[in-house]
């Protein structure tokens, strides 16, 4: 093979295989000091701070995310945020009084509704939050941006969540390819739109066999545990004077017994199964998505999304006994320092360090989930990016406009937002 034949040959291999071109160039020290003051400041301005600190975690994974050595830059800013959930606010509170005044006047069937609407209203503020951020986000000067309406997609994602419920998970991976069709379909690179090609039987059949591990022991599980009453036992038990044997008489025993196996292989199955699934389902959905002749694919494993967990689970650990030493350490300080107060002054400091140690301690594993979990995902899913046909994005030019971060308020009041 002469050198000319292996230039052409290595040409023709790199215009047909994807390029790995994708990089995240953030340090981990460095998100950990935002979250660390971030979590300070959240709690010194009773959470209000939570706006600048959104803004400044999709700051950070926006601009440390680079494709063919161009990176992303997120635009949004807090006191759109803070806006926004200040309409969405000025909006629920009425709307909150008026379900409260009719299921006092005219019964539970109201509270029932208001149910109902809320999860309608909690799709429709997804919709318009992801709106507000693919509006925010630029690549090489281009702004994402997405059109549809947010009512239709509302109705869309219940039916689907509902049927999911129904079918106690089966319906998942279909419901989440026709979902994710009907967001793409409606999302723009500038000029260039978007489409979503991930089939629901592919990450069904991918799926089944843990959702058969998971469900059908619990399911199993939950019928022993209620089969092994003896219901009528028990409510002769209840209803007469000798009570001594009625643990017996009853099954309650040998119930007590299945559900808290049923429990164990919840948590078992929660702890083993969630990230091998959670892999497929991010694997499955950075393949599926396209811009244009622009492909994307997932090299994305699964030891990698378990060891992101392992490390999260340490971290954890780790905090809990230094939460337990110091709340220990309080226990054996406080009585000395209240000893020299009065009774109403007792209670009010008591009620207050209690309080304080609550929120700091929520605080605290809410920064190693996001340091841990919600960064390393990030970094993974960047990191085992492929990407083809990437000489489109050179002839994409400009469209859409900003959207309103009412949206992205509603979401957050509503706590259905995300990144």
């Amino acid at each position: 093979m002469t050198i000319l034949d292996t230039t052409v040959s290595t040409a023709q291999t790199s215009m047909s295989a994807p390029a790995r071109m994708t990089r995240f160039l953030g340090r981990g020290a460095a998100f950990w000091r935002l979250l660390a003051r971030g979590a300070v400041m959240l709690m010194f301005t009773l959470g209000i701070y939570r706006f600048w600190l959104t803004t400044d975690i999709r700051r950070y994974l926006w601009s440390n995310t680079e494709i063919a050595d161009e990176s992303f830059e997120y635009t949004g800013t807090a006191r759109e945020l803070l806006l926004g959930f200040l309409i969405a606010i000025a909006v629920l509170v009425p709307l909150y009084s008026a379900f409260f005044l009719l299921t006092l006047a005219l019964g539970q069937m109201w509270s029932a509704l208001s149910i109902v609407a809320l999860t309608f209203l909690g799709q429709y503020a997804v919709f318009r939050a992801r709106r507000y951020r693919l509006t925010r986000t630029i690549y090489r000067g281009v702004r994402f941006y997405q059109t549809g309406s947010a009512w239709r997609y509302s109705v869309y994602a219940v039916l689907w969540w509902s049927l999911i419920l129904l079918t106690l998970g089966i319906a998942y991976p279909f419901a989440q390819s026709q979902l994710e069709r009907f967001k793409m379909r409606n999302t723009f690179f500038g000029s260039m739109p978007g489409r979503f090609e991930g089939s629901g039987w592919h990450l069904f059949l991918r799926g089944i066999i843990l959702w058969v591990l998971a469900v059908v022991p619990f399911a199993i599980g939950a019928v022993a545990t209620i089969l092994a009453i003896d219901w009528n036992a028990l409510t002769s038990a209840a209803a007469g004077d000798d009570k001594a044997s009625w643990l017996e008489n009853s099954g309650l025993a040998g119930a007590v017994v299945f559900a808290a196996l049923t429990g164990l292989w919840l948590l078992l199955s929660f702890a083993i199964f969630y990230p091998a699934f959670q892999t497929m389902v991010l694997r499955w959905w950075v393949s599926g998505l396209r811009f244009g002749e622009v492909a994307v694919s997932s090299r994305l494993r699964m030891t990698q999304v378990f060891a992101v967990y392992a490390r999260f689970l340490g971290y954890a650990l780790l905090f809990t006994f230094v939460v337990s030493v110091a709340l220990m350490l309080g226990a054996l300080v406080l009585p000395n320092i209240s000893g020299a107060l009065d009774a109403t002054s007792e209670e009010i400091v008591t009620t207050v360090l209690v309080l304080g140690a609550y929120v700091a301690t929520a605080l605290g594993y809410s920064t190693i989930y996001q340091a841990t979990v919600k960064l390393g995902l990030w970094r993974c899913i960047v990191e085992t990016l492929d990407i083809s046909n990437s000489a489109a994005l050179e002839h994409v030019t400009a469209a859409g406009e900003p959207a309103s971060p009412v949206g992205e308020g509603l979401a957050d009041a509503l706590n259905v937002g995300g990144i």
